[in-house]
């Protein structure tokens, strides 16, 4: 009885997961909709009316629910496909393809880094100055102070364990 549960509710599971999206987002459902929802998915797989689902129903369910899956993929990577290819020869060249890369930007800016770090107020970085902060991460880490951090410290500092 427990297998077939099992089975009925992974068949179910794809449409109940999917069932409350809505255009603009999730939207509630009642007990009562989501119980003639999914009775109705129930029957349209008990395709000999029964009121049982076999193996061969799940199964030709599961394979409708992977076909559909590959359609969405398929016109997904098709609309990306298109939107890459701007002079629409139907190939992506080099340049089309990198294109999608994302530039990447510095958090901070030179004048901002020498705020941050210029501890004189010189206009200019030491050696010393570049370090500290740097030295200040190595100390906040080697939580034993014996000048060695170990993987040990950096998972205690990243909150894992």
């Amino acid at each position: 009885m427990m297998k077939t549960l099992l089975i009925a509710a992974a068949a179910v599971f794809p449409l109940t997961a999917s069932m409350a999206q809505g255009p603009q987002g999730p939207k509630p459902i009642n007990r009562t909709d989501y119980v003639k929802t999914v009775d109705a998915h129930f029957n349209q797989m008990d395709t000999n009316h029964d009121g049982k689902l076999t193996k061969e129903e799940l199964a030709a369910e599961l394979q409708r629910e992977m076909q559909m899956a590959n359609s969405r993929i398929a016109q997904q990577l098709q609309t990306k496909f298109k939107q890459l290819d701007t002079n629409h020869d139907g190939q992506l060249s080099l340049q089309e393809f990198m294109a999608i890369q994302p530039s990447i930007r510095s958090s901070e800016t030179p004048d901002q880094m020498l705020q941050r770090l210029d501890t004189n107020h010189d206009g200019k970085l030491t050696a010393d100055e570049f370090r500290a902060p740097e030295l200040a991460k190595f100390n906040r880490l080697d939580t034993n102070h014996d000048g060695v951090v170990t993987p040990a410290e950096i998972q205690a500092a990243s909150g894992h364990k």
